[in-house]
This record gives C-alpha cells, structure tokens and sequence, in this order.
C-alpha cells in the first residue's frame, strides 16, 4: 500500500525538539517496518522548502538554503517521488467543484488530485480535518508506536 507523508509530518521529522517529532518517524518507521511504499509528490517539497527556508520568527525553520537543499535531496532518498502529471490539474478541477472547496483549501484539494492521479489511497498527516472531506482518500494521523 502507498502512504502519502504530509508536508507537516516531513516538517516535524526535521525538526528534533518539535512536540510531534517523535510521533512522526515514529509512524514513517512502523509503516515502513510494514511493508508500505512511504511516498511524496513535487507539491510536498515545493511546501517544505517555503517552511524549511522561511526565519524561525516567521513560522519558518529557518535553514539556509544549503541545509533546505539538503534536507530536500535526503526526503528525495528516503521516499518514493511522484511528479506532476497532466490528469492532476482536471482531478483538482473536479475536487474543487465536488467538494465547494475554497480559498487555500484548494492547495489541500491538488494534494488529494495528485494522490488519485498516482493511485495512492492514504495521507500520513497531523492535520485530518484538512482531508476528511475527500471521500477518495483516507488520513492517517501519525501515532507513537512502541514495539
């Protein structure tokens, strides 16, 4: 099965004193563990270096850009990457017209066009509420598991 990892949860794994950094390589780790093709889209990097790039004063991490370049090139490693293709633009055209989705939500809706575009049924992401519209997907929240 493939899982796609949310910007969120990509951003808390980077940061080693966040609240939720262990619950999320905790639960990349026990999917992985599990057999499951952990996955990110061009759209999730996009997202993690405006954050990753961003002053820390500004909700940001504050990296330089070789630090972002990196942590870009480690995600690159670590998980499966599907690029943008065409159906993503008319799979979020319908969403947006399906759902009466609005404002900066739409950003939520392409994430979830791109997922039917590459056949991935699941989100690892701290923000279910973002998704529990889409009946095409299912969000996963990120959990501490112990072994």
């Amino acid at each position: 099965m493939k899982i796609l990892i949310d910007t969120n949860v990509l951003l808390r794994a980077v940061q080693k004193d966040h609240l939720m950094h262990d619950r999320a390589v905790s639960a990349m780790a026990a999917h992985r563990a599990e057999g499951e093709q952990l996955c990110v889209i061009s759209q999730n990097l996009i997202e993690f270096w405006a954050v990753a790039t961003r002053p820390i004063p500004n909700n940001g991490l504050g990296l330089t850009i070789q630090e972002a370049q990196q942590e870009i090139l480690n995600i690159k490693l670590l998980f499966a990457l599907h690029h943008d293709v065409t159906r993503i633009f008319k799979n979020w055209e319908h969403l947006v017209t399906k759902y009466q989705v609005q404002g900066k939500q739409a950003h939520d809706a392409r994430i979830v066009a791109a997922m039917i575009a590459h056949d991935i049924k699941n989100i690892l992401t701290f923000n279910i509420d973002d998704f529990k519209r889409y009946t095409e997907i299912t969000a996963i929240l990120p959990l501490i598991v112990t072994t």
